[in-house]
């Protein structure tokens, strides 16, 4: 680990919010993933020990100091003997244990935030917040137990495929998903580019699950485009919160003075969050003081991220759209500028994710992201599980749409003109 960051780098490296929640919030992408939002300006991964070395320091715990008033330690080692003396594989290496154990210890904990990631599950965790991996293109997460598409992102085979937002993810290959981790379900999503994966699929209008066939890609994620809709209304797409977020969002800022534009619309549909941090640098465009977002802690402590930087949109008429697939770092920023009045909601209400993941990555590659606080926007709301409620809200059926037609959008030109019942705010 480097020493020399800036508290803001500090900062990022130690918080996740992620999805990717429920998102894993692993931001999966493939599952596309957390988070799914984590908060992390920097690939933290080092490299992994050898399994050799590994199993020799397994081998050489001391199992007496491992004390407990609940339980009893000893059964654990018992099980440990028993398994590799009995199993019928031979022979059984203890990095395996070892790592599957880690990984039941904090799935135990029934939070469907907080994942333990082996060395090689670290690596590509991070690779997907940089932007690029190997897979669907999609972001997964559990909500009522079950393994659902939180979003599909643009561009990507998941998206081609027809996959939506709440579809109900039953077997990933044949192999059912009752009961599997996002962790888990990444691992087998994921996959070399032009191998295929087949999803069983349940949603609201399918007679029975229907199985979606699809090849996976290298998929490259740009987190954010800019476009100009009906000649003087700039449109700023966001795909999720990574490092590159921030630059592509001063370059359409930029893009958006230079034409001397005053209306903007931010869409974060289907957007399964990010870094932290960027949600707060954002929102801090429209919002000149105060409070962006706060944490609370299961101790009491509060931690309130101020507004920061130049606030260069305070004065944009600005629409933010948002469906079931906005998540994490997407409902920060669009609670905030809620919360604050700088902006109009318009959409379906968010997934609702209102929690805190510390990450970490350990000496040996491997990373456990845990949740450690609960986020609460400037009033005071915690979405968790309820998501943000859209200040106008617009339901969006694909089977009906046209080509093309993007009934979202139209209820946000018609708010700028002045005809919808709630009018932008600044």
């Amino acid at each position: 680990m480097q020493n020399n960051l800036t508290p803001t780098k500090e900062r990022a490296r130690k918080y996740a919010h992620v999805y990717f929640s429920v998102i894993m919030s692993v931001i999966l992408f493939g599952l596309g993933i957390f988070t799914g939002q984590i908060i992390d300006s920097k690939k933290l991964i080092t490299k992994a020990a050898d399994n050799s070395s590994l199993e020799a320091n397994i081998i050489n715990i001391n199992r007496s100091q491992n004390n407990s008033k609940e339980i009893d330690f000893e059964q654990f080692w018992k099980v440990w003997d028993m398994v590799k003396a009995k199993y019928a594989k031979q022979p059984v290496k203890d990095a395996d244990l070892f790592y599957g154990a880690m990984q039941g210890m904090v799935a135990g904990l029934g939070d469907p935030y907080s994942v333990y990631f082996p060395p090689k599950a670290a690596e590509e965790f991070n690779k997907s917040l940089d932007g690029e991996f190997s897979g669907v293109g999609m972001e997964v997460g559990i909500k009522n137990d079950q393994l659902v598409v939180i979003a599909p992102l643009d561009g990507t085979p998941a998206k081609r495929a027809g996959l939506l937002p709440g579809d109900k993810i039953y077997a990933i290959d044949k192999i059912p998903t009752a009961g599997m981790d996002t962790n888990s379900a990444v691992e087998k999503i994921r996959g070399q580019a032009g191998t295929k994966v087949t999803l069983t699929i349940g949603r609201a209008g399918l007679s029975k699950p229907k199985d979606f066939v699809i090849v996976r890609e290298k998929i490259n994620v740009q987190s954010v485009s800019f476009s100009i809709k009906n000649k003087n209304i700039g449109y700023i797409r966001i795909m999720q919160f990574n490092q590159d977020t921030v630059a592509g969002f001063n370059k359409a800022v930029a893009q958006l003075q230079a034409k001397k534009i005053n209306k903007l619309v931010v869409d974060l549909r289907n957007n399964p969050g990010g870094y932290l941090d960027a949600a707060v640098t954002l929102a801090s465009e429209w919002i000149p003081d105060g409070q962006i977002v706060s944490e609370k802690f299961s101790n009491g402590v509060s931690n309130e991220h101020l507004s920061i930087g130049a606030h260069r949109l305070q004065d944009t008429k600005t629409v933010v759209l948002v469906n079931g697939g906005s998540a994490s770092a997407s409902e920060i920023l669009a609670g905030a500028l809620q919360d604050t009045k700088h902006a109009t909601i318009v959409g379906e209400t968010t997934f609702g994710k209102g929690s805190v993941q510390d990450y970490e990555t350990l000496n040996d590659g491997s990373a456990l992201k845990v949740t450690v606080a609960e986020w609460y926007t400037p009033l005071g709301k915690n979405i968790n599980k309820q998501g943000i409620v859209p200040d106008v809200v617009v339901k969006e059926d694909w089977s009906k749409e046209k080509v093309g037609e993007d009934v979202m959008l139209q209820k946000a030109y018609s708010i700028f003109a002045g005809k919808a019942k709630t009018a932008v705010t600044k």
